[in-house]
Parts: C-alpha cells; structure tokens; sequence
C-alpha cells in the first residue's frame, strides 16, 4: 500500500484509498517523558474531499455524509497555528503507524 499523505498541523493523515480506511499519526506528544508519536487505529471513510484553494479537507465518515472530519493541510505561513510546525515524523515512524 502506498498510502496518501496529507499534513495538518498536529498530525499526518494516512489515507488507504485502495481499503477507503484512514489513520492519523499525531505529532509531539510527550510519551514516557520524550517527544514522540502515537497513531490511532484505521477507520473506515467514505469519501475525502481536499480544497486546494483554502488547503482545508473533509473526511466522510458514514456514507450520507453527515458525519463529517475537517482539518487544514499544514503550509509554510499556515494560518492554523500561527505558522509553526509541529515536529516531523520519519519515514520509519510513518511506515510504523501504517502497519499498526
């Protein structure tokens, strides 16, 4: 699986479009008094609609789409948080999240 990556600003979305299941990986959440990252478990989605005017995206989570994940793609300058970055996740801490 190669899966679609999007950004927001406190964590990395992993989106399975093959299995439509998504998981995020949220950024700089002090474990065992040391930075690091924690993933949720995979969810099933519905539809994923990305707004490259306003960087903002919507997660479908039942089929009606009444309910509904908006969050904002993290850009340099980003309106969201002020701009700041939280920290990067490896390519290792990544792949980790996908297989969980």
């Amino acid at each position: 699986m190669e899966p679609l990556v999007l950004e927001s600003c406190h964590s990395t979305w992993l989106f399975d479009t093959e299995r439509m299941r998504f998981c995020r990986v949220l950024k700089g959440l002090a474990l065992d008094g040391r930075t690091s990252s924690s993933s949720t478990g995979w969810h099933a989605y519905f539809g994923l609609d990305i707004d490259p005017v306003s960087e903002s995206f919507v997660v479908l989570m039942n089929p009606e789409g009444t309910k509904l994940l908006r969050s904002w793609r993290h850009v340099e300058h980003c309106t969201q948080c002020g701009g700041e970055a939280t920290g990067e996740l490896s390519l290792e801490e990544l792949q980790s999240a996908a297989r969980a």
